[in-house]
């Protein structure tokens, strides 16, 4: 298993074109945040704008709408109810995460179930929290598989792959991404990632990080890396080690690391990785 580090990062950040705008770095489309779990959707759409995507739509419960706007006036917003809107929107979109806050609802269920349908050849799909669940107990297909990551915490992942946590060995983790043909990033204290060429461990990650939101947060920096970078694996892996590596320094002067700070420091991390370059 090969271990993530500063190369990753310093492989995939690089100097933004001089002549750029906002497309060139991708068009993102954030999916989650019921009545009751806005916050998840929130801090993914922060931690994909910040991470550098050009363009973030969140579709979301009209109760969240608000917040959002305050939040983050970078990000357009769209009510997540069923309308012609909605299926143009997700049409545009080079990148879709669906599950943060999504919930396990028929309404939940109904959007997971329109994004599989309608996921095109060149579009990335990362399946996160909620909808995992719901792929997981409605045993869903999917057409893209290779375009396909999911990013399971380990009770989650034992839903999704069968596994009992004291199952999930790196060979039987390995045998079912190959069944779903998919990315796994599995979340835990020190996560794994398993591709269709490789496994890769994070050697960082501190008890400080332990805190709602977290994942949530995660599944919007893949979101906004994968819809800007062109080497996809490579910037998978630089996302799941910048994410933990911001935990590490911050959690050096912090006992506890809130999701959103991570967020917040996405940029400056960035800097500095193109700087090193």
């Amino acid at each position: 298993m090969k271990e993530l580090s500063q190369e990753n990062l310093t492989t995939v950040i690089k100097s933004r074109p001089q002549n750029s705008h906002k497309g060139t770095f991708g068009r993102s489309v954030l999916i989650g945040g019921n009545n009751m779990y806005g916050g998840a959707i929130i801090m993914s759409s922060e931690a994909c704008i910040k991470a550098g995507s050009g363009l973030v739509s969140v579709v979301t419960a009209e109760k969240n709408h608000t917040a959002l706007h305050a939040r983050l006036p970078e990000a357009m917003v769209l009510d997540w109810a069923f309308t012609q809107e909605f299926s143009d929107l997700i049409e545009t979109a080079d990148v879709i995460l669906i599950g943060p806050g999504l919930g396990l609802d028929t309404h939940s269920r109904q959007m997971l179930e329109k994004v599989l349908q309608h996921q095109k050849s060149e579009q990335w799909l990362v399946i996160d929290g909620s909808a995992i669940t719901l792929f997981a107990q409605n045993q869903y297909s999917l057409n893209y598989p290779k375009k396909v990551v999911f990013t399971p915490h380990q009770m989650e992942w034992e839903r999704l792959s069968g596994l009992k946590i004291i199952d999930q060995t790196a060979a039987n983790n390995q045998a079912v991404q190959k069944q779903l043909d998919a990315t796994i990033i599995l979340k835990s204290h020190r996560t794994e990632i398993y591709t269709a060429s490789s496994q890769y461990r994070n050697p960082l990650g501190t008890p400080a990080m332990a805190t709602g939101g977290m994942g949530d947060t995660l599944a919007g920096m893949i979101t906004g890396f994968l819809a800007q970078f062109q080497e996809k694996e490579a910037a998978i892996c630089a996302a799941v080690y910048l994410h933990s590596l911001i935990g590490e320094e911050l959690g050096k002067e912090k006992y506890v690391v809130l999701p959103t700070e991570i967020s917040k420091n996405l940029p400056y991390y960035m800097k500095k990785t193109e700087e090193k370059r």
